[in-house]
């Protein structure tokens, strides 16, 4: 199927982009990570908050795949290609993320000389590694209509999926020197936060490739998936509120300063729009069985659950960072100069400042175009001939 002229133009802006991005990778990898927003203070910054977006945007889309033939649920079949190439091109996206981040890419290779195994750094690197094995195979199964090798593979991929952002979720969760991460229910909230906001990636890859007369999955089936999307709000709507109730609750001084923070400071706008804009206005659009029917209620819908769980992952990773753990003068050293000057901070800090870079938002454009290239491309030359 060849490429119409708008879609020429559509993949040649993305190429554009991927072609700066790549060159402000370049730019960073020879500078250090010094051209960063990232300091000692906020060690942890954009590149992390998407590799936990795009992880969780991945988990979900294997997870209603896999489901789908371990649970025998014959409609859902229908949508398992476009699923798992989701799933395959997001865990590619946050794999590179991680590589970025590294900063000196080149010292890779002690990642598997010196696999420290007591880490969950160490777990999330082979568990992901897993995970894009079980993707590739997937999508060769699913090409060939091999449906006892789906099947099969479906009982391992299914809590590999849900394993692969539980992982992700302890790397914070066992982490009890920042105030706010360690929660015995981190991995619950993850991957309810997966479910919803990777099959709200389905939903509106199933509404595009159906525009672009690629594959109908059928509105009655598109409509099962939006009332399936509004269960998987409840649920990560209930967990939140749970881990909110606990950390509020008098008596826990670390905890309810946190959340203070994450209520009223800098996070705030994150905070709220997650509350608001990614659970409740998304709910109330689904909940009707008229409104899910609309495919430009259930997309619109579906955006917002997902700007909402990225904001989820800003305010829970920079939240922490707001105080840091070191007290008395002259404080911690910033170790950047981009750092430093962000919020006018000079060179000892008591409290974590922060803001993004031009190199991080190249570099973070060329990713997501990627992911929309590579899920574009995918779905024309396999969904409609799955």
């Amino acid at each position: 199927m060849k490429l119409s002229a708008q879609s020429k133009i559509g993949v040649g802006v993305l190429a554009a982009i991927m072609v700066i991005g790549f060159c402000a990778y370049l730019f960073q990898l020879t500078q250090g990570l010094c051209v960063t927003g990232m300091s000692n203070g906020v060690s942890w910054g954009l590149y992390i908050t998407c590799f936990m977006f795009f992880v969780g945007l991945s988990a979900g889309g294997l997870i209603v795949a896999s489901s789908a033939h371990v649970f025998g649920i014959e409609s859902f079949k229908r949508v398992s290609m476009p699923a798992v190439i989701t799933s395959t091109v997001c865990i590619l996206c946050a794999g590179a993320f991680i590589l970025i981040d590294l900063g000196g890419i080149q010292r890779i290779w002690n990642m598997f000389i010196h696999l420290n195994f007591t880490s969950p750094l160490a777990w999330d690197m082979c568990v992901i590694t897993t995970y894009l094995v079980i993707n590739v195979l997937d999508i060769i199964w699913l090409r060939r209509g091999d449906e006892r090798k789906v099947k099969m593979l479906s009982y391992v991929a299914l809590p590999v999926a849900i394993l692969v952002h539980s992982v992700t979720a302890w790397i914070f969760g066992l982490e009890i020197a920042k105030e706010g991460w360690y929660s015995a229910i981190m991995a619950p909230i993850f991957v309810a936060s997966a479910c919803d906001s990777g099959l709200a990636l389905l939903m509106v890859v199933l509404a595009a490739v159906r525009k672009a007369g690629v594959f109908d999955c059928g509105r009655e089936l598109f409509a099962n998936l939006a009332r399936l999307l509004a269960t998987f709000i409840a649920v990560d709507a209930f967990f939140i509120g749970c881990e909110l109730l606990t950390t509020a609750y008098p008596g826990t001084e670390g905890a309810s300063h946190v959340l203070g923070i994450m209520t009223s400071g800098a996070t705030a706008p994150f905070f709220w729009f997650e509350i608001l804009g990614g659970l409740l206005i998304p709910f109330v659009l689904l909940a009707s069985a008229k409104r899910r029917e609309r495919t430009g209620v259930v997309v619109a819908a579906s955006a917002l659950v997902m700007c909402g769980v990225f904001c989820k992952r800003v305010w829970l990773l920079f939240t922490s960072f707001a105080v840091t753990n070191v007290y008395g003068a002259p404080g911690i050293s910033s170790g950047s100069t981009a750092a430093r000057g962000a919020d006018g901070f000079d060179m000892w800090a008591l409290a974590g400042s922060y803001m993004p870079q031009p190199v991080e938002f190249a570099v973070v454009a060329a990713v997501v175009s990627f992911c929309i290239l590579g899920i574009a491309l995918l779905s024309k030359k396999l969904v409609a001939k799955a």
